[in-house]
């Protein structure tokens, strides 16, 4: 061991010996937190964390250089994991499956901690069945130059629709810009089923919200509104659960709320540092989520009455792909953010005379899933641009391919 590595502490949770390597790690610099101290939160609101992310098979995102470097994401379980650890096998639609790793007790929340994972990434589904979700969440998105305000609308408008048809939404903060509902949900439907509800809640959120909240797919068609992010609920896809730890420079928590609280309370205002006391003092707000499990049959049936979604047009060129109905134009692709936001500056330096135009919703940095990490793509929508000022498609200003050297299995 080298003599500056702090040596391993062992906890011993419940009978379970834990061993937190390098536990003086600072992992949030500016709020002075350490690995250790990352552990001890998990433990003080383990019985709420536990609520949201505990008997399901997670997908371990882990930050081993912090928070200032890109996360990888892991979906099998170590081979080398306690016996404190279950174990399920998922079986996704490329045909694919991965062991992931089951937590169920505090000591479970401190070992994948001690792995590096900040925010919990549950699917919503249990261990002892992986083909019927038993959560379907509500992911309310806003769009750059969206106030939390609108939000807060929006969230009212998704609550109204869903006591119309019978679910109850139990709200709490992303831990980041937006807001999450979570719905507990027989389980009987299968995802494709959870997903179409989903979307279908989407839609009438949008319906009765128009211009403050859409449905749209596609990110240049939003404008300034909140996305009701539908396709959350897609079997590959894992959000933050209750309690999570975020990846922002405060160690923002994500955070269950009362709808009371919603209108009065800020994101910023719950963090590592905070969320303990308000637990200790109030207890988990979504104590009950599991008495309120519900039905999809008024969702469902709401998405016959709607009729199918519009689709988006398809390109004439022969491969099927989808045609943007905006002006769009491709900036670069990185492997970092901070390079996506440096290519994004070179480039309004170099189109400087129609920067002005541009809204705050026009600049699309996008963090896409590449095999194990994320990779980030800059576009622009120059929708606000006078057409004879458009600039043409250019060559990138940073063209970085996430899956040079991949190989896949039985594909040239």
């Amino acid at each position: 061991m080298s003599p500056s590595k702090t040596p391993a502490e062992i906890l011993d949770i419940a009978g379970s010996e834990v061993s937190i390597s390098s536990p003086d790690k600072v992992v949030f610099p500016d709020a002075g937190l350490t690995k250790l101290d990352l552990v001890r939160y998990y433990l003080s609101v383990a019985d709420g964390a536990l609520r949201g992310a505990g008997g399901r098979p997670m997908v371990l995102k882990r930050f081993p250089k912090g928070i200032d470097a890109e996360p990888f994401f892991q979906k099998r379980v170590p081979e080398n994991h306690p016996a404190f650890i279950d174990t399920a096998t998922l079986r996704y639609s490329s045909g694919t499956s991965a062991e992931e790793a089951v937590i169920r007790d505090a000591a479970g929340l401190a070992w994948v901690v001690n792995l590096g994972c900040l925010d919990l990434n549950p699917h919503p589904v249990r261990a002892e069945d992986l083909e019927h979700p038993d959560e379907l969440r509500i992911d309310l998105d806003p769009m750059p130059g969206v106030d939390w305000s609108q939000i807060v609308d929006v969230a009212y408008v998704a609550q109204e629709v869903l006591d119309d048809v019978g679910l109850v939404g139990w709200p709490k903060t992303s831990g980041s810009r937006g807001l999450h509902i979570l719905v507990r949900i027989s389980p009987q439907w299968t995802y494709k089923d959870v997903r179409l509800a989903a979307e279908t809640l989407a839609r009438e959120v949008e319906n009765r919200a128009p211009g403050l909240a859409t449905a749209r797919w596609w990110k240049e068609e939003r404008g300034e509104s909140v996305f009701v992010d539908f396709n959350q609920n897609a079997k590959d896809r894992t959000v933050a659960s209750a309690y999570s730890v975020r990846a922002l420079p405060d160690a923002r928590v994500s955070t269950p709320l009362t709808w009371d609280e919603v209108r009065t309370i800020r994101p910023d205002s719950f963090t590592v540092r905070t969320v303990p006391q308000r637990f200790a003092d109030l207890g988990d707000p979504h104590s009950r989520i599991d008495e309120t499990a519900g039905s999809l049959d008024g969702l469902l049936a709401l998405a016959k009455e709607l009729g199918p979604a519009e689709k988006a047009p398809r390109s004439g060129d022969g491969t099927g792909r989808r045609q943007s109905t905006m002006p769009l134009i491709e900036v670069a692709r990185t492997k970092t953010k901070s390079e996506a936001l440096s290519a994004l500056k070179e480039w309004k330096e170099s189109h400087a005379g129609i920067v002005h135009a541009l809204h705050p919703a026009d600049v699309l940095v996008d963090g896409m899933r590449g095999s194990s990490s994320l990779w980030y793509r800059v576009r622009v929508n120059l929708q606000h641009v006078p057409e004879d000022d458009r600039p043409p498609q250019e060559e990138l200003v940073a063209d970085y391919d996430p899956w040079a050297g991949k190989e896949w299995p039985g594909r040239a």
